[in-house]
């Protein structure tokens, strides 16, 4: 999908609509949450921007919204430079490169998508040479899909294991990514199968590990994930509807 033109619609029209829809949505979280005997304010919403412009962040920004995801560190970097006035929190969601590590660190507050152990090494390494610890969720490949990244679940734990005396990294929840389907409801079981697999983890007493993030749903999928558990949800497309 191309980045959506600054020219198109106006700033004024385009900050209308994202309303609209994040009013739409979040009336749609709050019924997912009723379903699933849970608060609305236990979810957490990022917002994924790969496919609109700095000035669209601006104007979500300016709606109450302040989590922001990218997919790419170079996009990342581009668009913070533009809003450096902002205090936003930003996610990374897509595969990060070791080679560019170093960057992704100055940008992100979580990273979701640790799934390998060399990664993890360099992210704590660079950590520390930065005098900090980097919150990581690990993502884990529950569809089993060879196109997906991720660990596989029966890794998951000794992965987990071996990675949690990282000082420079701690370990903070799940990612996953669900099939891409026309019915959500095929992708219960996946999103059941991360709750399972983090509350097996729990169990676990793993040190430096706390299973507080569930991430997993987007737009297609989020109301069958907050009901199988999810606790923090990547949405774009439903956001950015008709702008």
């Amino acid at each position: 999908m191309p980045i959506i033109s600054e020219q198109k619609p106006e700033i004024a029209k385009r900050k209308e609509i994202i309303a609209q829809n994040l009013f739409a949505l979040q009336a749609r979280i709050k019924d997912a949450c009723l379903r699933s005997t849970r608060t609305e304010n236990t979810i957490k919403l990022v917002v994924a921007v790969k496919t609109v412009d700095a000035s669209t962040v601006r104007a979500l920004y300016e709606l109450g919204i302040s989590e922001i995801g990218e997919n790419k560190v170079q996009d990342a970097e581009d668009k913070e430079k533009a809003l450096s006035d902002l205090n936003i929190h930003w996610h990374m969601f897509g595969h990060l490169q070791r080679n560019k590590v170093k960057r992704a660190l100055s940008l992100f507050e979580l990273i979701h998508s640790v799934e390998s152990v060399r990664l993890a090494e360099e992210i704590s390494k660079e950590s520390i040479k930065q005098g900090k610890r980097t919150d990581i969720l690990v993502e884990a490949n529950i569809s089993g899909e060879s196109t997906k990244f991720g660990i596989k679940e029966a890794e998951a734990i000794p992965f987990i294991k071996q990675i949690s005396h990282l000082e420079g990294i701690r370990i903070l929840g799940l990612m996953t990514m669900a099939p891409i389907v026309d019915d959500p409801e095929l992708c219960r079981s996946v999103f059941r199968g991360l709750k399972e697999l983090s509350d097996k983890i729990t169990a676990e007493g793993i040190k430096n590990v706390e299973m507080k993030y569930l991430s997993m749903g987007m737009t297609q999928d989020f109301e069958v994930a907050i009901e199988e558990g999810a606790n923090l949800i990547r949405v774009g497309t439903a956001i950015f509807k008709g702008i």
